[in-house]
């Protein structure tokens, strides 16, 4: 009999078309959709071009967790369209309050065995439930509630062994780090992260959705965990006992690489600026002095996670010149909080308590102080996500945090003492009436609610046979979606306005770009390694493709921003040779002659204008991604799947 590992079962119960091979295209049915409203505005407007009648995939959530800092109309218009959309179209509604989406999503819909795709790069954190979770753009996700299955690589399949117990002030963040200083950024790319061993039994599910959640942050496709226990006694705490179902790898399952992690070996880890694979032991950072402190965001955000702050807050004031704020994870974590008593620890200590929300984690507020330090439990430490450009983040666990805080210093917890017990309640409190379920069928014909921010999504051509302009800008490795189109309230606020969104187009990086842009008409961008990490928001895509860029050549690209480029037609090339990326100058202009021929022999020739030079660039394409790209993106191909 054949021996499968857990990926791999979902995967095969799953499949509609293609072979289970590494690298090969496959299609699978999805099971449950998340968005957020941070991606929904554009996707919904994307869903209603197609003509559908209702969303057919069910669970689909929609949670309004991101832009909560209404400084204009535009946010709160778009949080209203959004719920008159879930109530037509059959779709679930997390009112604001309610919390963020993958805290709540884990809570409440996530299960063993499912095919969950996401509109945000940290759905995998859903696989701490044994759920193959799966990031996306917007389009991807639209096309899925149209009914159609989603493609993507098959990815190759990574055992992440488990063994031994960690040491006490050791946490689930500790795991996290630890992968990413072995494989950087870059590392999971085209991969899927499987935890096992002896050491799984020891994380709950909660810290395994932290180890999850930052398996994003390698460049994973998916991370996934065994159903077990653990799993059970998740879901029972939460009242869905009945979900749950085991889920193991069988005992030969093969994996394509291994990774051995003792996890009595590890001890606490921060990622120091500006990036998450940054990691030194924190024992190494101790004394640097902090001026702000934040707990929360979807990575560690739990009940388990803000007791043990508040219980290493308890009786104690948070240094003076640290600024602590801490964002709980779901109302259900914040409800629990206030009845229990921790609440007012956190308050007495000097805490400020956000909304349930990302909040600071995505450059919603609480931007840092100039050339400011900030530790915090977030995922990512990217150039000027905060919202300060010349901050310096630090990535931490909460323990870490806690003890910084008190300190005012960077500090190792393991200086205080015995780390605390948290026990949790038998049940956890469930309440789950700020989740509108989909509505009846005579919401079906109620009218969508527009605000005069919301645009109609631009119409695209098919590609053309011939393309040629100028390279608009040319970057360097690890290039972020954050670096394409910035995050935080301000441009969050316009992203169901595709136009004004494009006036901040690489805004962070080249201020004249929007500008530079017109007046060229469009052209190329260039870029190193990985580019467009980080947040699958496909406004990176979607608003460059508005703006003329018919191209995007770089060393190699990010797995989701990838997937947007060839979802809204622009070409995703990759240098045959890297050492040609020196070869190409921003302020050249260069052709491709024929785009056609390029495309579907997946190579050809970029042509210097003035001299003739040649380049030759890759264009690896599936056979459907081929048609989605002629077609001028995914959304003119998709409308044949309309009725």
């Amino acid at each position: 009999m054949p021996a499968y590992s857990v990926a791999e079962q979902i995967v095969r119960s799953h499949l509609v078309s293609g072979e289970v091979t590494a690298g090969s295209e496959i299609s699978l049915r999805v099971d449950q959709l998340l968005l957020n409203d941070g991606t929904a505005p554009v996707a919904f407007l994307q869903f209603e071009a197609m003509g559908l009648d209702a969303s057919r995939v069910s669970p689909a959530v929609c949670y309004i967790d991101h832009n909560m800092v209404q400084v204009g109309f535009e946010s709160a218009d778009d949080q209203r369209f959004l719920q008159s959309f879930c109530a037509r179209y059959g779709l679930y509604f997390s009112r604001p309050g309610n919390g963020i989406g993958h805290q709540v999503h884990l809570e409440r819909f996530a299960a063993p065995g499912a095919v969950l795709l996401g509109a945000d790069s940290h759905t995998p954190m859903a696989g701490a439930v044994a759920s193959l979770a799966i990031g996306a753009g917007g389009l991807d996700v639209t096309v899925a509630m149209a009914g159609a299955p989603h493609y993507l690589p098959m990815p190759r399949l990574v055992g992440v062994r488990l063994l031994g117990h960690r040491q006490p002030w050791v946490s689930a963040k500790d795991v996290a780090f630890e992968l990413l200083r072995r494989l950087s950024v870059r590392g999971g790319v085209g991969k899927i992260l499987e935890y096992t061993g002896p050491g799984v039994a020891t994380l709950s599910v909660p810290e395994r959705g932290t180890i999850a959640n930052m398996g994003t942050e390698v460049g994973a496709t998916s991370s996934i965990f065994p159903s077990d226990e653990q799993t059970r006694r998740f879901l029972r705490w939460q009242g869905r006992e009945a979900t749950w179902h085991p889920l193991q790898a069988d005992p030969d399952a093969r994996y394509d690489d291994l990774i051995e992690l003792d996890l009595g070996a590890l001890e606490p880890l921060a990622a120091a600026p500006h990036a998450p694979d940054n990691v030194v032991p924190v024992r190494e950072l101790e004394g640097l002095v902090v001026d702000q402190v934040c707990v929360g965001s979807c990575t560690n955000s739990s009940y388990h996670d803000l007791m043990t702050v508040a219980r290493v807050l308890e009786g104690k004031t948070v240094a003076e010149r640290v600024s602590l704020v801490v964002s709980p994870g779901s109302k259900q974590v914040l409800d629990m909080l206030a009845r229990n008593g921790a609440l007012a620890s956190l308050i007495e200590a000097g805490a400020r308590i956000l909304e349930s929300t990302c909040g600071p984690c995505n450059g919603y507020g609480q931007a840092p102080p100039s050339e400011g330090v900030s530790v915090r439990t977030h995922n990512r430490n990217f150039r000027g996500r905060s919202g300060t450009l010349n901050a310096r983040v630090y990535l931490a666990s909460p323990e870490v945090a806690a003890a910084t805080a008190l300190a005012g210093r960077i500090a190792d917890p393991r200086r205080l003492g015995e780390p605390p017990a948290i026990r949790l309640p038998a049940r956890a409190r469930v309440d789950d009436r700020l989740i509108i379920p989909p509505g009846q069928e005579s919401d079906r014909s109620a009218e969508l609610r527009r605000g005069p921010n919301i645009a109609p999504i631009p119409n695209f051509a098919a590609l053309p046979g011939e393309a040629s302009g100028e390279v608009l800008l040319k970057l360097g490795d690890d290039v972020s979606t954050d670096d394409i189109l910035p995050s935080g309230a301000a441009v969050a606020a316009l992203k169901s306005n595709v136009a004004a969104s494009g006036e901040h187009l690489f805004n962070r990086l080249d201020p004249t770009f929007p500008r530079r842009a017109r007046a060229a008409g469009g052209g190329l961008v260039v870029g190193g390694q990985n580019y467009g990490q980080g947040s699958s928001r496909e406004n990176a895509a979607l608003v460059p493709r508005s703006a003329g860029v018919w191209g995007v050549v770089a060393r190699s690209l990010a797995r989701i921003h990838r997937a947007n480029l060839v979802n809204f037609g622009i070409l995703p090339l990759v240098f045959d040779n890297p050492a040609d990326y020196d070869r190409i100058q921003q302020g050249e202009r260069w052709r491709i002659t024929d785009t056609h021929a390029l495309v579907r022999s997946g190579s050809g020739e970029l042509v210097h204008e003035a001299t003739g030079a040649a380049i030759r660039v890759q264009c690896p394409l599936t056979g459907r991604e081929r048609e989605v790209v002629l077609a001028g993106g995914l959304l003119n191909y998709a409308r044949s799947f309309a009725g």
